[in-house]
């Protein structure tokens, strides 16, 4: 019975609830993170922190900054709102010529967005990375060219992915970017010797064909998603698609914006961009777990509830993710900042990455781990507007919010080097959360006052304490460790320190009579009534539909 049950929830056609999107989710990003884990070892292995990974993780710079101008993140975003609306009010046709017109518009617009952006890629690596020597240079237009390319298919990927989100067929999606990170390790082992650091450049673009956009592709013919080439621009659900895509076009959230920023500044010196990308990368496997999973399976839901002027529930749903994955992110923080040079060094140490790196790279990786919780939040309100129908709002904050948190990082870098940034990251993250948090609160859709501050405050008190006890517990370990900086001492300290956070976090919860252990445990009627009550399984998609 119970295999059966998990038989068909990894079945491509299996329709899923909020918990179990969310669940599914978890799982593939946590098994993509794990990939992503051993494409940055070997990265650090075979190439280590300098000139040639600067160059490497510079390139995707220019591809990352066309895709976000011309998409603008609303493959997945905005379209899903419109296209979930049209699901929900039975109107299929229109959501297929939808489908059919953005897919083909926005894939010429990409097309000639790649051209151009491949003729001025020298000319904006120079001004971008203007610490770089003449070598770093060429390499890196050469991997940004090579790059380019798979930006096309990220895009269409995405709003193939969009469609199949909105039927709540999450298990296509979910593997995309997994496929996509084995890739990059396929390339560089196998073209490694030929290519040098370019066999990760291509490998990514045939990650990005096979994962993102096959995989969606598949996914979408197997549940009979139409396609008709349509240059139709005065379709009114296109118009209006425009209208919501816009505002994220123009606009620069900090959430995309700082790792350009952060290789920008880092650029000036050898090898910096590469350890603080190694520990952003590492930071970034909780935040997809608690923050981006979260997020991408609340999304659909967040517009159905919405969009059936269900606002209550709405604001219900929001402010339980926010205090769920809030909560959970203070907990994994205090042992993420306790934790932080075993763990740098267990990664990533090995082959061309020293002990120096990992020094550097554990001390970028307990500041950013500050700042988990703010990324992880932020991502659910910023969907909150999205399922809402506004974007303009949103991204109008956030890029005053980005361009007032440059001058920031230019201070913080210049007086204090490159932790000066990382500092700067989690200040700047902060003021975002704040600003979305406080807007949802004022334009009365999301309240601040039914967040459950108290068990926020008793989970932010346990991560301190926990946290601070962990970090002693590693501390006076050192010492005592025989071969400290071997894997064995690794391992030790970051078990008995392990151990030691449970123990602290378990008690300080039961003390202070928190309820996030039954909380994280249960599906809340609170949040989604439709599931527990068993009132309409294709409201949200309880059951299993072909």
């Amino acid at each position: 019975m119970i295999m059966t049950r998990l038989l068909r929830f990894f079945r491509p056609s299996h329709q899923h609830t909020a918990f179990s999107a969310t669940l599914l989710l978890m799982s593939a990003v946590m098994l993509s993170r794990v990939i992503g884990y051993v494409r940055e070892a070997y990265i650090a292995y075979a190439f280590g922190a300098g000139p040639q990974t600067d160059a490497y993780v510079a390139a995707f710079t220019l591809p990352d900054w066309l895709n976000y101008i011309v998409a603008g993140g609303a493959a997945s975003i905005t379209f899903i709102s419109i296209y979930t609306r049209f699901l929900a009010e039975k109107r299929d046709a229109d959501a297929q010529k939808t489908f059919s017109v953005v897919i083909t518009v926005m894939t010429a617009v990409m097309v000639v967005g790649t051209i151009v952006t491949e003729i001025y890629t020298p000319q904006f690596v120079r001004w971008m990375f203007h610490g770089f020597s003449p070598a770093e240079v060429d390499l890196t237009v050469h991997l940004t060219r090579i790059l380019l390319p798979a930006q096309i298919f990220f895009y269409v990927g995405g709003v193939v992915s969009a469609v199949l989100l909105s039927h709540r067929l999450f298990l296509f999606p979910a593997f995309g970017p997994l496929l996509y990170n084995i890739f990059i390790i396929a390339g560089g082992l196998i073209g490694g010797r030929h290519f040098g650091i370019a066999s990760l450049a291509y490998g990514a673009l045939a990650g990005s064909v096979v994962g993102p956009f096959l995989a969606s592709v598949i996914g979408a013919a197997r549940i009979g998603t139409g396609y008709k080439p349509s240059f139709d621009i005065m379709n009114p659900a296109f118009r209006e698609w425009v209208k919501l895509s816009v505002p994220l076009m123009l606009g620069v959230s900090l959430v995309t914006a700082d790792d350009w920023i952060l290789r920008h500044y880092a650029s000036s010196g050898i090898g910096d961009i590469a350890r603080l990308n190694y520990a952003k990368r590492l930071f970034a496997v909780p935040i997809a777990v608690l923050g981006q999973a979260t997020g991408q399976a609340s999304l659909p839901f967040f517009a159905r509830l919405f969009n059936e002027k269900r606002l209550k529930e709405f604001a219900a749903t929001v402010n339980d993710s926010v205090y769920r994955v809030s909560a959970a992110s203070f907990l994994a923080t205090g042992w993420m900042m306790a934790a932080a040079f075993p763990l740098i060094d267990l990664v990533y140490r090995r082959g061309r990455f020293l002990v120096s790196d990992t020094q550097t790279t554990a001390v970028y990786f307990f500041w950013f781990s500050l700042s988990l919780a703010l990324w992880s939040a932020q991502g659910l309100y910023a969907r909150a507007f999205y399922a809402a129908g506004d974007t303009l709002t949103p991204m109008v904050a956030v890029t005053v919010i980005t361009s007032a948190s440059l001058p920031v990082y230019s201070l913080l870098f210049h007086r204090y080097g490159v932790v000066g940034l990382a500092w700067a990251s989690d200040m700047g993250i902060g003021a975002n959360l704040l600003t979305l948090a406080w807007l949802l609160h004022r334009r009365k859709l999301v309240s601040l006052r039914t967040l459950r501050w108290n068990e926020l405050g008793k989970s932010a008190l346990t991560a301190v304490v926990a946290g601070g006890i962990s970090l002693e517990v590693a501390r006076s370990l050192t010492p005592f460790v025989s071969g400290h900086g071997s894997r064995t001492a690794d391992v030790l300290q970051l078990g008995l320190l392990s151990i030691t956070w449970a123990a602290a976090v378990a008690v300080g919860l039961w003390l202070l009579k928190s309820q996030l252990p039954n909380d994280l445990r249960r599906r809340k009627k609170t949040a989604y009534p439709a599931v527990a009550e068993g009132e309409g399984k294709e409201i949200l998609g309880a059951g299993t539909q072909p």
